[in-house]
């Protein structure tokens, strides 16, 4: 399936869209990479591949419309494309400080909607938004030394929600802590 969605993404123009550590589509596969070598199930392997597909709150370049949500859907099946959606829609000044609270205040940025997600979906968009986020840092210095610190502490707060391969590679990235 992987390789059909890389193609799909080829196709939406993702290896033209220049992206810190060189393509979108590279950016993409790098993410879904990290997620499986924590050992993400697929669904959530196929979210970080399909992550800014409708843009998202610190990268607004989208591939597809909200309206052409069930296309993706049918390509990646319907729990990626929620987790997709959901991380697309996330207002993360709003959403983050609470993300690790059983009733977590998450903000819709497309909506304004509040809400607090499920538990599964809480822990997929940390886990997404950790692998979204390294990626970044371990590739670019400069981005490590602008970000790092307030990455670290966003992840130290997430960290029940991480994965303990998450939560190495934090460590790993980012520096000692307590992640």
């Amino acid at each position: 399936m992987s390789d059909h969605v890389v193609a799909w993404l080829r196709e939406l123009g993702a290896r033209e869209i220049a992206h810190p550590g060189g393509t979108l589509l590279t950016h993409l596969e790098r993410v879904e990479a990290l997620l499986g070598s924590w050992g993400a199930r697929p669904a959530l392997r196929r979210a970080g591949l399909c992550h800014a597909f409708y843009g998202t709150d610190g990268f607004p370049t989208a591939l597809l419309p909200l309206a052409r949500r069930a296309e993706l859907a049918a390509v990646i099946g319907d729990e990626a494309e929620e987790i997709v959606h959901a991380y697309a829609a996330c207002d993360r000044a709003a959403s983050y400080p609470t993300l690790a609270c059983e009733e977590a205040a998450y903000r819709d940025r497309f909506t304004g909607r509040v809400h607090s997600p499920a538990p599964w979906l809480r822990r997929d968009l940390a886990e997404l938004s950790a692998a979204n986020e390294l990626d970044l840092a371990r590739i670019d210095p400069a981005f490590r030394h602008a970000w790092g610190a307030e990455l670290r502490a966003l992840f130290e707060r997430l960290s029940g929600l991480l994965s303990e391969p998450a939560r190495r590679e934090c460590r790993a990235v980012l520096g000692d802590g307590e992640v």
